[in-house]
């Protein structure tokens, strides 16, 4: 008897496991048959939004199905990406992160997702670089310049920010933190307004990426005195990089771009993703429109962006602790 009923539970765990493949499989065949959302956790005019608004497009047509981009702007990317992550895991919610989601844990003391646990990586997509830029007013050339003038009125020059806990915020706290120097940080809900008052010289200094900031440089808006990276830019070959200007130590620090999903998501579906989504990434076009705006394809794997997500989360905690950054 107790044979019969082992044999008739293993019969039922395989036929059960049969349906369940064949259910993601044909899933996976039709996938997507109705509309694709992607979460972009920042405003209009951030890396993440630029880049989907220009993919979205492509994918749309491949998928035969609408793409939207939807805005969810606010807590450093909290509110985004906890609403992707919470999401029903079936493909149709896509989070376009930044490298913003590895700074969070380190600077919140709670988060209502867990950015390793609830949500799969599927690919990193781009890369850009950051650039520190003043208001035109502000009489420096250079960082040096910048350093000497923050040293000369601590507490009286003000930076602006997307937001606590941003790329942007912690960038500006590290070079503070190298250099010891006092600049009151002026967070912001999204970019769009940081920029108007770095225009307006409401706040005198920013760190943004390099990409949101080249249309207001080449116009004469607003000046950028130095870029991340190990070379310039050609976009903006007049702007010297930190490590040219004595500042080695951000070299390595730069944004990325990537896609994950709700944990749980069928691997079918996740693998038609990621397929889909390099080969948009791979067309000329959007290759030469992402260069034109400071913006690099560099694909990754879903297992190499989790490594990636994982190595920057244990980076910026440290940096976090040494320069004693706390969320508002």
């Amino acid at each position: 008897m107790y044979k019969r009923i082992c044999q008739l539970f293993w019969i039922f765990a395989f036929c059960l496991t049969a349906t369940f493949n064949s259910f993601a499989q044909s899933s996976a065949a039709i996938y997507p048959n109705k509309v694709v959302t992607l979460v972009v956790p920042f405003t209009s005019g951030s890396g993440s939004d630029t880049i989907s608004r220009i993919i979205s497009p492509k994918l749309s047509e491949r998928w035969k199905q609408p793409v939207i981009v939807d805005n969810r702007a606010g807590a450093s990317g909290n509110i985004g990406t906890d609403h992707a992550a919470k999401a029903t895991p079936d493909g149709y919610t896509i989070l376009m992160a930044i490298d913003t989601m590895t700074m969070t844990p380190a600077v919140y003391k709670t988060l209502p997702f867990d950015p390793i646990k609830d949500l799969d990586p599927i690919a990193r997509l781009a890369t850009s670089s950051y650039a520190l830029a003043v208001t035109n007013s502000l009489p420096v050339k250079d960082v040096n310049s910048l350093l000497a003038l923050i040293k000369s009125k601590p507490g009286q020059l003000n930076y602006g920010s997307p937001g606590n806990g941003t790329p942007h915020h912690l960038s500006m706290e590290l070079l503070k933190s190298l250099k010891g120097v006092d600049i009151v940080h002026v967070p912001y809900k999204g970019i769009a307004g940081a920029t108007t008052d770095l225009i307006g010289g409401q706040v005198q200094v920013m760190f943004a990426t390099f990409n949101s900031l080249i249309p207001f440089a080449k116009a004469g808006k607003l000046k950028m005195i130095a870029v991340t990276g190990a070379k310039r830019s050609d976009l903006m070959p007049d702007v010297p990089t930190f490590t040219e200007q004595g500042i080695s130590e951000l070299e390595n620090l730069y944004p990325w771009y990537g896609v994950l999903v709700p944990t749980g998501t069928p691997k079918e579906i996740q693998n038609k993703i990621y397929n889909d989504y390099t080969a948009v990434m791979k067309l000329p076009e959007v290759e030469k429109q992402l260069n034109d705006l400071g913006i690099q394809v560099r694909l990754s794997t879903g297992d190499q962006l989790k490594d990636i997500i994982q190595s920057d989360i244990a980076r910026w905690k440290k940096v976090v602790k040494d320069a004693n950054i706390q969320a508002n």
